[in-house]
């Protein structure tokens, strides 16, 4: 039997079907969707909550003409498909497929680019003012939520947007999650919202009871525009964004599409920015994922039938698990420590924190800069808060970690999770900037593991250090090896020496190219080259004693390895103390080159970054062999 979807070779041909058949095309969209992320992975819950959004969108708008931006970008697997996305659909998030994420170089109808959430309002004015400046006449559409309203960008974009007046639409996405369930007062606030018709019928009868006292009405009318304005901040369920500047509609069911389609037909008619409050179900038409949404939000290959993760049962504890571990025995030998999360107590492993110290844990929701200002402001007070953020997320907070925790010297541990390449999610979420941003800033430690004994180690001495630190770790399974019994504190700056006496090639590495650099002096050392490998555990401060001692044995070639961006990075300060000394010596420096790198397997973009141990090897032993 021939599909609806079948039909659709264009976004405009949504307009031309019946209710029925848009319904038909619903449970087709999201079979494809479920069964694309079951064999890929992929945000499953939020693109399955808005397939009968979108649907309603494009059968009013025109994507042709009119902009739809999606905020976050997870949301919009349905988008995806519907604009022309359908045929390469299957290799969405593999290496030179689609992205999971609205890209503009990928397809005309991604009207802006997303992965970082609350951006959609301030993009979305930035465009209604050129077309206005332009003289053209088209629609702007702006669609938050998935906790995207919980982010200080989308209140900033609300702001200014209702300051200007101009034409815009903002569609709220109200599915009360994020990725963990949502916090914070506007939450709480969306959650009262009801339907109240009541509104506009009180208002209405407020202005004829004025206007039909004899003579005074008039004036009496405008010297109750304060007891008018109060009344309807206090029945109007949108009022806190009426007094924004907005128009307010809804809640209305995000499932519905006849609602929906009658609501946004009606948009042009407003003059102004306007706000739709739409309710959707986060995993809508798949059972495990509406009974977990969170666990579903992004999600790696599972089994259809059952909703349950496909996974290695040999491999190792992840990173992020050892975290987890970690932080336990932090909170029960260390009174001092309390945890912050920026909406990921799942993502980041603090979910076991927050259940044994709930008093000491805070999910301020997608707010990083706050997040950190917050816990300058517990350690000023004397706690010692762990930040766990995504590294990609981190980078957000650039300001307050330079302005309100170094420049203060205050004790404040980033915990970065996610460094460096992390796979299917692309350049959006690649953690490969943190050396490079924070290095520069007085007062920081930079540290990162070789090994899940080593993150543990680190975390222990980041909790004790008075200071600003970082510890940044990759995503994915740890190496497994056993961890200690204890964990120790470390030297702050002290590096490692793995193997070798200092001579032939020396290799440093850094956090998760140890072990590559491990396999390449293996390689080397069959090809009869000598090499040394060192664990440099601290980007900053390096290990300077260990620089020079280095220096004096003269090796033919200095190798550095690090899974960041090579401009500013680990490398980058290891030939910076080169230079200053005055040294001589040749250095070859393994990185991320100056480009974003696109979406693949962790292994495939390893080997696309030439960061593979038989990659170094094969580039060490090319430039010795070319040396005099």
């Amino acid at each position: 039997m021939e599909q609806i979807l079948d039909s659709i070779k264009h976004p405009a041909d949504i307009q031309k079907l019946s209710l029925p058949h848009l319904q038909s095309l619903a449970a087709e969209l999201r079979r494809m969707i479920i069964d694309t992320c079951a064999k890929n992975g992929g945000h499953l819950a939020p693109s399955l909550g808005t397939v009968d959004l979108t649907l309603a969108l494009y059968s009013v708008f025109n994507p042709e003409k009119d902009r739809v931006i999606w905020d976050v970008g997870h949301q919009a697997y349905a988008h995806k498909i519907l604009t022309g996305r359908r045929e390469s659909f299957a290799t969405l998030r593999t290496m030179s497929g689609i992205t999971g994420f609205p890209k503009r170089s990928e397809s005309k109808y991604d009207a802006f680019g997303t992965g970082h959430a609350s951006t959609s309002i301030s993009a979305a004015l930035g465009m209604s003012i050129v077309r206005d400046l332009e003289g053209k006449d088209y629609s702007v559409v702006a669609v938050i939520g998935d906790g995207a309203l919980t982010g200080g960008e989308a209140y900033e974009g609300l702001n200014y947007a209702g300051a200007l007046g101009r034409r815009l639409v903002v569609i709220l996405n109200d599915n009360e999650m994020s990725i963990d369930k949502n916090v914070g007062a506007m939450s709480e606030y969306l959650s009262r919202i009801k339907l109240a018709p009541q509104y506009a019928r009180a208002k209405k009868d407020i202005e004829g009871f004025f206007r039909n006292i004899p003579r005074i009405g008039d004036t009496v009318l405008k010297t109750a525009e304060y007891l008018k304005d109060g009344v309807k901040a206090a029945i109007t369920p949108g009022g806190w964004f009426e007094e924004m500047g907005f128009s307010y509609i809804g809640p209305i069911d995000g499932h519905n599409i006849e609602s929906m389609q009658a609501v946004f037909r009606q948009l042009s008619h407003i003059d102004g920015p306007v706000l739709v409050h739409v309710r959707t179900r986060k995993g809508k038409g798949y059972l495990p994922a509406e009974e977990k949404p969170d666990r579903f939000h992004g999600i790696s290959r599972f089994n259809k039938a059952t909703g349950e993760p496909i996974k290695n049962p040999a491999a190792p504890p992840s990173y992020t698990d050892i975290f987890s571990r970690t932080m336990l025995e932090l909170g029960y030998s260390n009174h001092s420590v309390v945890a912050i999360t920026a909406a990921m107590p799942s993502g980041t492993g603090l979910k076991a924190f927050a259940k044994q110290f709930p008093e000491r844990f805070f999910d301020v929701g997608i707010a990083e800069e706050h997040a950190v200002t917050m816990a300058a402001g517990m350690a000023a007070a004397g706690a010692h808060p762990m930040v766990a953020l995504y590294s990609t997320f981190a980078q957000r907070a650039y300001d307050q970690i330079v302005h309100d925790v170094c420049l203060q010297n205050l004790p404040v541990t980033l915990c970065l999770d996610r460094a460096g390449l992390v796979g299917a999610d692309g350049p959006t979420h690649h953690g490969v900037f943190d050396y490079s941003y924070l290095r520069h800033i007085p007062n920081m430690v930079i540290m990162a593991p070789k090994d899940e004994n080593e993150l543990r180690n680190m975390l222990y001495t980041a909790a004790g250090y008075d200071g600003p630190a970082a510890v940044r770790y990759p995503r994915g399974s740890a190496t497994g090896i056993e961890l200690a019994e204890e964990a120790r504190v470390l030297e702050i700056g002290r590096a490692e020496l793995i193997s070798g006496d200092g001579r032939g090639a020396a290799l440093l590495a850094i956090g998760s190219m140890v072990k590559q650099a491990i396999e390449a002096a293996r390689i080397l050392n069959m090809a009869n080259i000598k090499a040394t490998v060192i664990n440099m555990r601290f980007v900053k401060p390096l290990d300077t004693a260990m620089l020079n001692w280095l220096i004096e044995r003269q090796p033919s070639l200095w190798v550095t390895l690090e899974e960041n961006a090579l401009a500013g990075g680990f490398g980058s300060a290891v030939a910076e103390y080169m230079a200053d000394s005055g040294s001589q010596c040749r250095i070859m420096r393994f990185g991320i080159k100056d480009e974003f790198i696109e979406h693949g397997s962790c292994p495939q973009l390893l080997e696309k970054c030439g960061l593979t141990a038989q990659q170094i090897a094969d580039r060490i032993i090319e430039n010795i062999g070319g040396m005099d």
